[in-house]
């Protein structure tokens, strides 16, 4: 007992440590705010996230394949964050660091409780904690999945050890209820059946014996007899030594480990299950990348290197990057390279099996738990992910935690050695990992790192040039949208990008050409059409533009935009029932289109329902507070009616946020 409060004491510290270092390292995400970079996609354009936690929002979640992922937990875990933070960034932020920090807690807990080995479990678990290679899974909001599925893969293991050591119906269940948990935040996590047979054979020590459920066994005390402390039964003891009740049986025998495998049938039922729906949504969605375009040579060839690449980054963390662009062929030389060196490795780990099971258990976690994103099924466009590494990362932390005491324990001074140079690893990645997160400031900041430390990145570029043309610079827009084009010439969302931001500095006839181009390489770019249906509108060609959207939205028949453009063409040319019923489609499919309601409010002003259309300028302002226009539309309608009160009240506002109509008005009335 008088042994236990110490170590409990270094636990309690350790916890509280981990914790501060984690907080203090990603302290900055606190001011960061959404990227351009999927975060639309998952909450800032996604209706059914906006509308919080509701009936109809979570039927969404469990049946929808948007993003090309069937990840339902992932999709409540963001509706909560909209209903209790709204749409400020930093809460949801924060919610993922939480999430972080308590899996970096629990995988502190798993392995100590697994391994006993204190300040190795403590050492794998900071490096989990500080390594830059997990920043993207931790500040980038729309990689939530991440961080939940996560979550219950380490509250799996924490039930698997549970039920190692008391095997119960209870404790199983846990294990199957948490695991199931994980694949409905996000599918990587089918691998964890296989990790749990590593950790079978170690630490855990289940192979080699006949039976089919062995506990973890106590710990004894072996007295030796010498000179020193007086132990329990009245011997001299010179030092305590901890084993196991039966000894260490590392080596395979098929009777042993055959009830083990049959122990997981039903993870590996809910792993076919959960690969069949994440296949088909990422089919439907367009994220597998056709074997057209990249072969299974090229996938092999670059899963190959892409391993080897991993490793050199969990080493020398340099020049991480939001995206890396697919180099398509790599240098035979590498592949080649690569292959030797993953064989090598295999065969080593295995050959030291015996004396360092943890050498293969971290080695096959590492390379097995890469293996669904590795690129044989090859999802978007890029070679590898940091995120990816937020799992496969703890097998060689797992390696190096207990390799490297092992190597130079017979050395002088070993434990000093150990000691200062892992306090110096960390304060590396700690500094490392703070510099890593401010590039995740805000989607420029982000999308000018990453291309500073890739090449031939038409994505980034795209997106670079997507955020300019939000931000009003065109000029510096098209010239992005002009690199990804000369970078891939098929590349038709950069085509429709540069028509956008041509069309905003009224170049409409090069605009068209953009537009005409992007939907000559892809005829079924539903925003395309939608592009070039309001240049068409801008030059006042209505029939022309509402063709257009009609393509569109027989592509995509939940392209509000296409119905909110498609009503405005029907307004000009006077067919304002059309126009409405447009609008309100447009509303239906996304409650929160402020456009869609201002643009009704005027097509019912125009057919004298003005008491409707003051409503409709009312919920599109109480969307949009800032909506200048809606307020002068409003304003105007209640001048009609002689709502003079009113009027001027709507007219100030939209004078206070910069419209000149309204000053004009105001100025009319004799107020300056």
């Amino acid at each position: 007992m008088i042994k236990d409060m110490p170590r409990n004491k270094y636990i309690l510290i350790i916890n509280i440590l981990l914790m501060l270092i984690t907080l203090i390292a990603f302290r900055q995400v606190g001011n960061h705010g959404f990227v351009d970079y999927d975060d639309n996609e998952y909450v800032t354009e996604n209706r059914p996230i906006q509308n919080g936690i509701t009936a109809e929002g979570l039927r969404w979640a469990f049946t929808t394949g948007h993003a090309s992922n069937w990840h339902p937990l992932t999709w409540i875990s963001h509706m909560l964050d909209v209903q209790l933070f709204g749409l400020k960034p930093q809460w949801h932020h924060l919610t993922n660091l939480l999430f972080h920090i308590t899996n970096v807690l629990l995988l502190f807990f798993i392995l100590h409780r697994m391994t006993k080995a204190l300040w190795q479990s403590a050492f794998v678990a900071a490096l989990f904690s500080l390594h830059p290679l997990h920043v993207e899974s931790v500040v980038w909001i729309a990689e939530r999945k991440d961080v939940l599925s996560t979550l219950f893969w380490m509250l799996t293991l924490v039930s698997y050890c549970y039920y190692v050591r008391n095997p119960r119906l209870k404790s199983y269940l846990a294990v199957i209820g948490f695991f199931a948990l994980g694949l409905m935040a996000k599918p990587m996590v089918v691998t964890l059946p296989f990790v749990l047979l590593l950790l079978d054979y170690w630490p855990l020590e289940r192979f080699g014996k006949g039976e089919s459920v062995r506990a973890i066994q106590p710990e004894r005390v072996n007295p030796i007899s010498s000179r020193g402390k007086r132990g329990k039964t009245g011997k001299q003891i010179s030092k305590v030594t901890v084993e196991m009740e039966n000894p260490p049986n590392h080596k395979f025998q098929w009777a042993s480990v055959r009830p083990l495998i049959v122990e997981k049938i039903p993870l590996f039922a809910l792993i076919v299950l959960s690969c069949a729906a994440t296949y088909i949504s990422q089919s439907r969605g367009g994220a597998i990348a056709p074997i057209e375009i990249y072969t299974l040579d090229i996938r092999i060839a670059n899963a190959l290197v892409s391993y080897l690449i991993y490793i050199a980054k969990m080493i020398w963390p340099d020049n991480l990057a939001a995206y890396y662009p697919h180099p398509g062929v790599w240098p035979l030389w590498q592949v080649l390279g690569a292959a030797l060196f993953l064989i090598a490795v295999t065969f080593t780990v295995i050959r030291m099996a015996e004396r360092s099971p943890y050498l293969p258990v971290g080695w096959l976690w590492f390379t097995g738990t890469l293996v669904p994103v590795i690129g044989i099924v090859q999802v978007g466009g890029q070679a590898l992910a940091d995120r990816y590494t937020y799992i496969p990362s703890v097998g060689l932390f797992i390696m190096a935690a207990w390799g490297i005491p092992e190597i130079l324990k017979k050395r002088r001074y070993a434990k000093e050695a150990l000691a200062a140079s892992a306090a110096l690893c960390l304060l590396i990645l700690f500094i490392l990992t703070s510099t890593q997160v401010g590039y995740w400031r805000d989607s420029i900041t982000l999308f000018d790192h990453t291309l500073s430390v890739t090449k031939n990145n038409g994505p980034m570029h795209n997106n670079r040039g997507n955020a300019l043309h939000s931000l009003g610079n065109q000029t510096r827009a098209i010239e992005d949208f002009d690199r990804a084009i000369e970078i891939n010439p098929l590349f038709a969302a950069a085509y429709n990008g540069r028509g956008l931001a041509r069309k905003g500095m009224g170049d409409y006839m090069r605009a068209m050409q953009d537009f005409d181009r992007a939907i000559e390489i892809n005829p079924l770019y539903a925003g395309a059409y939608n592009s070039r249906g309001l240049v068409h509108s801008s030059m006042g060609n209505y029939s022309r533009a509402i063709e257009d959207f009609d393509r569109a939205i027989r592509i995509d028949t939940k392209l509000a935009p296409a119905y909110n453009n498609r009503g405005n063409a029907r307004d000009f040319l006077g067919d304002h029932a059309g126009a409405i019923e447009d609008f309100d489609r447009a509303i239906e499919i996304n409650p929160e289109y402020a456009d869609a309601y201002n643009n009704r409010g005027i097509a019912r002003d125009g057919i004298g329902n003005r008491i409707r259309a003051i409503e409709d300028f009312s919920r599109a302002i109480a969307i949009n507070p800032g909506y200048t226009v809606a307020y002068y539309n409003r304003g105007s309608v209640h001048a009609t009616l002689g709502n003079e009160k009113q009027a001027l009240e709507d007219m100030k506002t939209a004078a206070k946020f910069g419209s000149e109509d309204a000053r004009k008005y105001l100025k009319s009335k004799g107020i300056d």
